[in-house]
């Protein structure tokens, strides 16, 4: 078969290059929820801790250290399933359903977006983190300000995005290449108008297709239970746990 080239006045072609480009916003997406729900999980745990434990501001005990770094790694190693399945299965389903050349597509559309889209966020959140230190510093009215609220609320925006959408996409489009490459040969054995082979492409990437749709539902759908108990703190754990709640997000 003659390679003619990705030609892009093709139908399935112009749609792997939005594919490509649209995964990257998902994937952003997925990870600032996932670094909102673990930040929340943390919170409760201070919270609960401060409550149930009033000698850590007096200085008699020792916060438990452990459990947070415990709830941080399991969450991360829960909330990283569905970004790496998008982008192990983002390939095999545009290359089996739309062929090799939308294949060929899909990779421009997502280097050049993950690329333009990484620089924006990083960018971005660094502005909002040091617009907040400058406020801190005593400029707009210094701490305790409208302008520093203004700019905690920016910062709890930035951070995800600087220290983990960003930097993520990097790795999103190697992994993304990568996979690309090690089903190259099969987009193309088995692209051709053979009826057994049309009818495997579409079970491969239906069948792809849906295990990625039910994972991004769950990711979705996920809602942080505050287990929170209902006697009241004592004021200066209660201060501590508002600065931890202005730090990392809106109250649930």
């Amino acid at each position: 078969m003659l390679f003619l080239g990705i030609r892009v006045d093709h139908a399935e072609v112009l749609v792997g290059s939005l594919i490509g480009g649209s995964v990257e916003f998902l994937f952003c997406s997925l990870a600032i929820r996932a670094v909102g729900r673990a930040a929340s999980q943390v919170v409760v745990e201070v919270r609960n801790q401060f409550r149930d434990h009033p000698g850590i501001m007096a200085g008699t005990e020792l916060p438990e250290y452990g459990r947070v770094v415990d709830i941080c790694t399991k969450t991360s190693l829960r909330e990283l399933m569905t970004p790496g399945l998008l982008a192990v299965l983002s390939p095999v389903i545009v290359g089996f359903f739309l062929k090799a050349e939308a294949l060929g597509a899909f990779l421009a559309g997502a280097i050049l977006t993950g690329q333009l889209l990484a620089v924006m966020l990083s960018n971005a959140g660094g502005a909002w983190d040091n617009a907040k230190k400058l406020v801190e510093e005593g400029r707009y009215g210094g701490k305790g300000s409208e302008p520093h609220k203004a700019t905690v609320i920016g910062d709890t925006v930035g951070d995800p995005f600087k220290d983990t959408a960003g930097p993520a996409l990097n790795p999103l489009i190697k992994v993304m290449n990568l996979v690309a490459l090690l089903i190259a040969p099969l987009v193309v054995k088995y692209g051709s108008a053979g009826t057994g082979h049309v009818v495997l492409r579409i079970v491969v990437a239906v069948g792809a297709a849906l295990v990625l749709a039910a994972m991004i539902w769950y990711s979705k759908s996920r809602r942080v239970e505050l287990l929170v108990s209902e006697e009241p703190m004592v004021p200066e754990a209660q201060k501590v746990s508002e600065l931890a709640s202005e730090a990392t997000g809106p109250k649930a």
